[in-house]
C-alpha cells in the first residue's frame, strides 16, 4: 500500500466554497453508455426512470466528456490527470493490428502505483472508501485496494458465478453490486464515506434476464433508434441499481449530505465485432473508440439535494478528470503535488450557468479502434481532429454542426492551423506517445488483429 507515500505528498487543506460539512461522495460509472440512451437525454424506448429522477432532482450536463475507451477514462478519473501522461490511451492491454499503416504505442498494463488517487486523498482526510465493480487499471498488485480503496470487490462482466456471489445460482452483476454498495453505505453511515460503483452494464455481451427481453420485445421501437430489447433490459438493470442506491441514501437520511455523480466511461458502442448494431448516439457522430462526439461525449448527472437545485441543466463543457479536483474541494481535503489536469466543478454545482477558466480540452487515441489513430482538441465551440495515418485534419463548429458533418478546415485555415499547433504543443507537454510507420504494412491485411511481433518495440516517442 502507499499510505506513507500518499501522506508525504499532501499539502494544506483547501477552503471549500460549498457547505462546511464535508459531504459523502458516491460515483456510479456506467460502461459504454451512450449520450442518447437515457430518457432524460431524449430516448423514448429505453426505460430509465431512476436515472431520469436524478436529473429531475439535480443537475444534468449536456457537454460532459470522457475518454474514447474504457481504461483511459478510468485512469483520468482516478488520477485527475490526462491518460496520455501514463500512455494509457487504449483499453488495457489494447489490441494489435500488425499489418496496419502505423504501429501504435504499447499500452501499459496498469495505472502506476505512485499515482495518488482521489481515494487516497480523501482517505487521508478520514473518509472511508469503498470500490465495487469493474477496475480495468491493472491486475495483481495493482487492484483498487492498492490505490486507496479500503473496501474493494472487483468484478468482471454482466453476470457473476456462485463462486463470487456465494449464492447457488448465477446472478446479474448490477444487482449484486447494488447489494454490496448499499451494505457499504449502511456500515459507514456515521462516517464520511467515498463510494464508487463501476458497472459492466451496458457493455457487450448484452446479458440480461428473459423477462426484460420479453418486455422490450413487446414495446414499439423508437424511430431512428436500434431499440434492442437486450440493450434496454441491461440498461434497466443499471437504472434499478441507481434507484436502489439513491433510495438507500434517502432512507438513511444521508441524501442532503451526499453528492451522487453518475456518468459513463465512454460513448456508446454502435457496432459489435460482428457488425451487429447495438445502439445509436444520434445526433452525435460515430461511437466508442473514435474521437468524434459519439465516442467521447457522455451522459453525466449530479444530485445533491439542498445544495444543487432541482431540474438544472449545465451546458459548460466538462470532463471526467474534473471530478478529482471537485472531490478535493468539496471534502476540504489536502491537495497533492501531483499534477491535476482537471478543474473543480464546484462552481457549476453552485451555478450551472457558470464557466470554467479553461481554454481547451484534449483527447489522444494513437490506436486503431473504431477509427484510425488520432488526437483532438476542443477550443470554445470549435473542435479539431488530427489523423496520423495521412496527417489530414477535420475542423467542426459544434454550435451549428453537432453531428460533425461539415469539415471546415479549408474554409477556416488560420483557425485550423492555430488549433493544430496547440494540439501538438499539448502532446509535447504531456509527453504523449505517438504511432510510428509500420514496415510490415499490407493494405490487404491492414484490418487483421494479432500480436505481429510489436510487443518489443520502444514504448515512448515524443510528439
Amino acid at each position: 500500500m502507499k499510505s506513507a507515500l500518499a501522506a508525504s505528498i499532501l499539502l494544506a487543506a483547501l477552503t471549500s466554497s460549498l457547505p462546511a460539512a464535508a459531504p459523502n461522495i458516491v460515483v456510479i460509472l456506467a460502461d459504454d453508455l451512450g449520450w442518447a440512451d437515457l430518457g432524460c437525454y431524449g430516448n423514448t424506448f429505453n426505460e430509465t426512470p431512476n436515472i431520469d429522477r436524478l436529473a429531475a432532482e439535480g443537475l444534468r450536463f449536456t457537454q460532459f466528456y470522457a475518454g474514447p475507451v474504457c481504461s483511459p477514462t478510468r485512469a483520468n478519473l482516478q488520477s485527475g490527470q490526462d491518460q496520455a501522461r501514463f500512455g494509457i490511451t487504449q483499453h488495457i492491454p489494447g489490441h494489435r493490428r500488425p499489418y496496419a499503416r502505423l504501429i501504435d504505442p504499447i499500452v501499459p498494463t496498469e495505472l502506476p502505483l505512485d499515482t495518488i488517487t482521489f481515494a487516497e486523498s480523501l482517505s487521508a482526510k478520514g473518509y472511508h472508501t469503498g470500490y465495487f465493480g469493474k477496475w480495468h487499471l491493472g491486475g495483481k498488485g495493482h487492484t483498487p485496494s492498492y490505490q486507496g480503496w479500503q473496501t474493494a470487490l472487483e468484478t468482471h462482466g454482466n453476470t457473476q458465478p456462485p463462486s463470487v456471489t456465494g449464492s447457488p445460482d448465477t446472478r446479474q452483476t448490477a444487482e449484486f453490486l447494488t447489494e454490496k454498495a448499499i451494505a457499504f453505505i449502511e456500515a459507514n453511515s456515521n462516517h464520511p464515506f467515498l463510494l464508487q460503483v463501476s458497472h459492466a452494464a451496458v457493455h457487450i455481451p448484452l446479458t440480461t434476464t428473459p423477462d426484460r427481453i420479453a418486455k422490450y420485445k413487446k414495446k414499439p421501437p423508437m424511430p431512428g433508434y436500434p431499440s434492442r430489447p437486450e440493450y434496454a433490459g441491461l440498461l434497466e438493470e443499471l437504472d434499478q441499481s441507481v434507484g436502489a442506491i439513491s433510495a438507500a441514501l434517502d432512507r438513511l437520511g444521508l441524501s442532503q449530505n451526499t453528492l451522487l455523480f453518475f456518468t459513463s466511461d465512454n460513448g456508446g458502442l454502435v457496432h459489435q465485432q460482428d457488425n451487429t448494431i447495438v445502439t445509436s448516439n444520434h445526433p452525435l457522430r460515430s461511437e466508442k473508440g473514435t474521437l468524434y462526439e459519439g465516442g467521447i461525449r457522455v451522459p453525466a448527472i449530479a444530485r445533491w439535494p439542498g445544495t444543487i437545485p432541482p431540474n438544472q441543466q449545465c451546458t459548460t463543457p466538462a470532463i471526467t478528470q474534473d471530478l478529482y479536483p471537485t472531490f478535493l474541494e468539496l471534502s476540504q481535503s489536502t491537495k497533492t503535488h501531483q499534477t491535476q489536469d482537471g478543474l473543480s466543478l464546484a462552481p457549476l454545482l453552485r451555478d450551472p450557468t457558470a464557466t470554467l477558466s479553461r481554454t481547451s480540452l484534449h483527447w489522444h487515441l494513437p490506436h486503431y479502434h473504431h477509427s484510425t489513430p488520432a488526437s483532438a482538441i476542443r477550443q470554445g465551440d470549435w473542435k479539431l481532429i488530427e489523423f496520423f495515418e495521412d496527417d489530414h485534419i477535420e475542423l467542426y463548429d459544434l454550435t451549428t454542426d453537432l453531428g460533425e458533418s461539415k469539415n471546415l478546415a479549408t474554409q477556416e485555415p488560420q483557425r485550423a492551423e492555430s488549433m493544430r499547433s496547440a494540439l501538438k504543443a499539448w502532446r509535447e507537454h504531456v509527453n504523449a506517445r505517438l504511432p510510428e510507420p509500420n514496415p510490415a504494412f499490407d493494405p490487404d491485411r491492414a484490418s487483421e488483429l494479432g500480436n505481429g511481433g510489436n510487443k518489443t518495440r520502444k514504448k515512448k516517442t515524443k510528439a
